[in-house]
């Protein structure tokens, strides 16, 4: 049992095959000369088992031993050559039949009888017993294949780190940068589409040359093009109000909080260092800080660009992101603040708000504020930053000076909300609204009149917090809102103002119908807006008339004086006219005119008398009614109004009435009168980046819903930056993984190559198992176990690599980026994909080899040495 099989003397391997042919229990036993090489004792013990074993099978014996085949055989039959020449028992036809049968009985049998196989456990049991006789090797095995699962797991484990940071930077994104609906909306998505796909070729040419491409052209049509659009945020406001009551609404569930903004034109007063009452502004006091440093007018630009699609767009992205004041998400069961916010931000001092007039102020993570902001809590005096400013303007280095504030002294600050409605009180002898804020003494009283606010609390953004706004600004709660909508639904102005809605209450005079009347109801509104009139304005009103000329008497007169001065006395006459009201010389004038054509200088000259005519008339009727009194003057008025014509009158209507300049809605908004069924804007919040898409599902499904003037239209300007983030990122690591994969494809091939040659050193291994009853599929088996185990080894061998190999990565990832949420991480489920992966690749190279094995003839393997 201990001598290997080339050790064996003939006789011992003699005995080994005998004992190997009756292991197996076969139905018959093919003898060649059993005791040729074996001793006569030996001989006659194997005679006697063989003849023990021919009772209940067949043994057929080959020997050239007569007296052996005469002691121990039932039947003999002789052979010459390959020809029977003897048989001592022959069948005849009855025997033959009955032998038949029996046999074919037998043979049914034996197919119901399972056969004798290699079980799987055994398979592997060989398999990984001949890996351990060769540990060295095996080791050298594993880890070459477990390289290409170490670099797609390291990849892996890093780019699903990178992502996991960046759906936590989306997911806390979002509390701070939620889908904003406006009332008013550009699509900017078209603007980008627009820069990035018009400046293409529109003609076929050679490449011969330069040619030109129209860019210029395309572009600025684009962005003078853009579209603006009105979103119907009543009925939309509607539609989620619907949804949020539904329990089964998958936009209720997927919303963390929702924000109605209002036009409440918030205006806060508090007292600075100084003593002098500021309007607690960073927008405002930075504009004028450029005004009066830079000459730039901020406020005249953003009103400028107010008028385009873009600029508005640009304006309230400025607003918003410079605003001081800022209302903090309310909860969805009503509280003041959202848990979100909450878990953002971490208290510093003080406590959260809970009434309408307590605020809550936000430092940055390092517990400052700029000195802009502090300027504007009244906490830097106005020469420190009007010394800054002009150090900046001067391009003078300064020194800063460290400043500090105690909590305690932040939550003793005063504010007063101002609210518009409050700046105007009742002139009962113009019957008008005045302006409480145009005085000094009357600021004092606006602010006096104005309710407290207090700050409560001070927070600053937690250590794991993203995406949250850094800037020092001061948060109030929607109950300030609400309390402020009401408020202002009380005021004396305002319910005057909608008592009256044909007269604008602040001045006095009568909103502009857009709708055209006809010239009787003109000449109607003029006489009575003219009898309502006091003395004096229809004193004013009368030289106003009569200080104009009829189109009658201006075209005579013009006529007259063209036709008795020549051309050259006339230029001579402007150029002298001219060069007194401008300084430049009268030679230069004269040359200027003479330069020009015929009809452009009769059209000047004519235009030229003209003004002249009516100046002159102008100030000699004046000159006239000097001696009247106003008494007078009003008293022609009237009478002059009895004979003027309807024609006239309507003709004064259009030169002389004076209309509001602002309409019935500007004058409500302008007194901060809202309607809280139409909010200015509406920030939807979403609970996670995945439920940010079931908003956009809902808004999508509201649109089919609705006709096309009502369509919510809206651009997700942050989701489209990180999508492209995400996309960006998944891209590179499918790549890499790519390019890693070729050495998995190869750590495969060479495990194939080395388990042909396990074949090879194991042919003699084959063919016992096959001389014992193995089948092909049961060799096949055992090597295809062999590269499952080594799959299996190369698999968890590279799993384990990298998950120890992420903790210096994870290292040097906080250490360069200091961003601790920032980690590789490789998921468990990955990990064990990555495992089956590597036993798939080395069974699928192991194929061809394990059938190699199972084809090799079994006499020809116990042969091989």
């Amino acid at each position: 049992m201990k001598k290997r099989p080339t050790e064996m003397s003939g006789g011992q391997m003699q005995r080994v095959a005998i004992a190997r042919a009756i292991v197996n229990n076969p139905d018959i036993i093919l003898a060649d000369e059993p005791t040729g090489a074996l001793d006569t004792e030996t001989s006659v013990q194997v005679m006697d088992i063989l003849k023990d074993i021919a009772k209940d099978r067949l043994v057929i014996m080959v020997t050239h031993n007569p007296e052996l085949a005469e002691k121990y055989s039932t039947r003999i039959v002789k052979m010459l050559d390959g020809v029977i020449k003897d048989d001592s028992a022959p069948l005849d036809e009855k025997e033959y039949k009955t032998e038949l049968e029996a046999a074919q009985k037998k043979d049914i049998e034996s197919h119901k009888q399972k056969k004798p196989s290699m079980s799987l456990f055994t398979a592997f049991g060989l398999s990984l017993k001949n890996l351990f006789t060769k540990k060295g090797r095996t080791i050298l095995t594993s880890f070459a294949g477990s390289i290409g699962i170490i670099g797609i797991a390291l990849i892996y484990a890093v780019s699903n780190g990178m992502t996991e940071f960046i759906d936590s930077v989306q997911e806390q994104t979002l509390s701070s940068y939620p889908i904003t609906i406006e009332a008013t909306t550009v699509d900017m998505s078209s603007m980008l589409t627009t820069f990035m796909g018009k400046a293409k070729s529109t003609i076929d040419h050679p490449n011969d040359g330069v040619y030109q491409k129209n860019m210029m052209y395309e572009l600025m049509n684009s962005l003078n093009n853009l579209e603006s659009r009105d979103n119907d945020l009543v009925s939309f406001r509607k539609y989620i109000e619907n949804e949020r009551k539904d329990p089964n609404s998958k936009l209720s569930s997927a919303l963390s909080g929702i924000q109605y903004a209002y036009d409440t034109n918030l205006n806060i007063y508090t007292k600075n260092v100084d003593g002098e009452i500021i309007l607690s502004d960073t927008t405002k006091l930075m504009m004028d800080l450029i005004q009066q440093y830079m000459g730039i007018d901020m406020g005249m630009m953003m009103s400028i660009n107010s008028g385009s699609a873009l600029g508005t767009s640009s304006m309230t992205f400025m607003q918003s992101s410079t605003a001081l004041w800022k209302e903090m998400l309310s909860g969805n069961s009503g509280e003041p603040v959202n848990d979100v916010v909450k878990e953002q931000y971490e208290l510093l001092y003080g406590r959260w708000p809970e009434k309408y007039n307590e605020l809550i102020l936000f430092v940055d993570e390092h517990n400052e504020l700029n000195d802009l902001t502090l300027y504007a809590l009244g906490l830097k005096h106005k020469d420190e930053i009007e010394k800054n400013t002009q150090a900046v303007v001067n391009h003078e280095d300064i020194i800063y000076e460290e400043s500090k504030w105690s909590y305690e002294e932040i939550c003793n600050l005063e504010f007063r909300t101002v609210l518009p409605s409050d700046c105007y009180e009742y002139d009962e002898k113009t019957g008008i609204y005045r302006d409480l804020r145009e005085t000094n003494m009357g600021m004092k009283m606006v602010y006096d009149k104005g309710f407290d606010l207090k700050i409560c609390g001070v927070v600053k953004p937690s250590a794991s917090a993203i995406g949250v706004q850094e800037n020092g600004h001061i948060g109030y709660t929607s109950l300030l809102t609400d309390f402020i909508i009401k408020y202002v639904g009380e005021a004396p102005v305002i319910k005057a103002q909608i008592d009256s809605k044909d007269v604008d209450v602040l001045t006095g005079l009568s909103f502009k119908d857009s709708v055209s009347l006809s010239e009787e109801e003109k000449a109607q509104y003029f006489r009575d807006y003219a009898s309502k009139m006091g003395e004096d304005e229809m004193a004013d009103l009368y030289i106003k008339i009569a200080s104009t000329p009829s189109e009658e008497m201006i075209e005579q007169s013009v006529n007259e004086s063209l036709s008795q001065i020549s051309p050259s006395d006339m230029i001579d006459k402007m150029a002298e006219m001219s060069a007194a009201q401008t300084g430049m010389k009268a030679e230069d004038i004269k040359g200027y005119l003479s330069a020009m054509g015929e009809n452009e200088l009769n059209m000047m000259i004519r235009e030229f008398v003209k003004e002249q005519f009516i100046s002159g008339y102008a100030e000699k009727v004046k000159q006239n009614l000097t001696t009247m009194s106003l008494s007078q003057l009003a008293e022609e008025l009237k009478t002059a109004l009895n004979y003027y014509s309807d024609e006239d009158c309507a003709k004064m209507y259009e030169e002389t009435v004076e209309f509001s300049p602002s309409t019935y809605d500007q004058n409500l908004s302008k007194l901060g009168m809202v309607n809280v069924e139409s909010p200015s804007r509406i920030n939807l919040f979403a609970s996670s980046f995945e439920n940010k898409d079931i908003i956009s599902e809902s808004i999508e499904n509201y649109n089919s819903s609705v006709e096309e003037l009502k369509e919510i239209h809206y651009t997700d300007v942050v989701g489209i930056l990180m999508s492209s983030v995400t996309t960006i990122i998944n891209a590179i690591t499918y790549v890499l993984i790519a390019f890693v994969a070729v050495s998995l494809v190869v750590s495969s091939i060479m495990i194939g190559v080395i388990t042909l040659i396990s074949v090879q050193e194991r042919t003699k291994e084959i063919g016992i198992l096959r001389a014992i009853g193995a089948s092909k599929r049961n060799v096949s088996s055992m090597f295809n176990a062999e590269t499952v185990i080594i799959g299996f080894t190369s698999g968890m061998l590279g799993v384990i690599v990298t998950y120890i190999l992420c903790i210096p990565i994870n290292a040097i990832l906080h250490k360069l980026t200091d961003m601790e949420n920032l980690s590789a991480r490789l998921p468990i489920h990955v990990a064990a994909i990555l495992v089956l992966i590597s036993m798939f690749l080395t069974l699928l190279a192991g194929i061809i080899p394990s059938r190699s094995a199972a084809k090799k003839d079994p006499v020809v393997a116990l042969r091989t040495e």
